[in-house]
């Protein structure tokens, strides 16, 4: 079951998606909120989403509220390259928000753990 992996930045998305894979998780990618909502119509057994923040058109946050409101409950992580404040960490629906820095291979293998345990 892949994680699906949404960044408009080709580079990073790619650096995300094979940071997943080297911890033993398959991917797919979309580079911008429309594609992500295409892929979880194409592909049904995606388990969760690591969606950038700052994306043009619709925003990470935006994408996080446009499934929830389709009552989507996969599991879904923020990556930001700012520092997350904690309101923006109590986002609701929102399983973890990570900064993009030197620690984000071991937050982020922790925080797909975490999210994948509590969502069954």
């Amino acid at each position: 079951m892949p994680i699906l992996v949404v960044d408009d930045d080709p580079l990073a998305g790619e650096m995300t998606a094979a940071l997943l894979e080297s911890q033993g998780h398959t991917t797919l990618l979309a580079f911008d909120a429309m594609e992500a909502v295409e892929q979880l119509d194409t592909h049904s057994n995606i388990k969760l989403i690591v969606s950038d923040m700052h994306m043009p058109l619709v925003s990470g946050l935006a994408l996080l509220a446009m499934l929830r409101e389709q009552d989507s409950q996969l599991p879904f992580i923020l990556l930001t390259g700012d520092t997350p404040d904690a309101t923006l960490r109590q986002t609701p629906g929102l399983d973890a928000c990570l900064r993009k820095d030197a620690e984000l291979a071991d937050n982020l293998e922790t925080a797909v753990k975490k999210a994948l345990a509590l969502s069954g």
